[in-house]
């Protein structure tokens, strides 16, 4: 597994914990040094996970707002927490991250889901990520990758 794979599945655990135990942002610190020393023991540099994970927390109303316009038959709380948080990560990479393609932030989330969601999570983050992009093109935010 590729180290910044590796890292976004850390930043997706990190996430769901979060997410999970009530959105305690004291206590998110200590959940990342834990999933880090826990899941990637050979890896020594986790400023990709922490900027993931601080992103996705930061801009976290923008980006549940994003969810809600293109997944309009999915509430928010309805959506499985793997799901909406691998959501979340990929539309911070996507939307708010100008340092990964959106192509690649957007097969990232596909693979988490496919990995860690339900049987229908890769095609269903597929949709909603790949609406955000089109809107993103269509408003001239981003030149479509070709």
């Amino acid at each position: 597994m590729a180290n910044r794979h590796l890292l976004r599945t850390i930043a997706m655990q990190c996430l769901y914990e979060w997410d999970f135990s009530g959105q305690n942002q004291k206590k998110i610190q200590s959940v990342i040094e834990h999933n880090t020393k826990e899941f990637a023991p050979g890896i020594s540099d986790f400023d990709f996970v922490k900027k993931l994970v601080a992103g996705v927390i930061k801009n976290q109303e923008k980006i549940d707002a994003l969810i809600e316009k293109h997944a309009p038959e999915w509430p928010l709380n309805q959506i499985t927490t793997v799901d909406r948080n691998i959501l979340r990560l990929g539309i911070f990479e996507l939307k708010f991250d100008n340092d990964v393609p959106p192509k690649v932030a957007i097969n990232e989330a596909i693979e988490l889901g496919k990995a860690y969601g339900g049987p229908s999570s890769g095609k269903f983050i597929n949709g909603v990520l790949g609406t955000i992009y089109r809107k993103m093109i269509e408003k001239g935010d981003v030149k479509e990758e070709k």
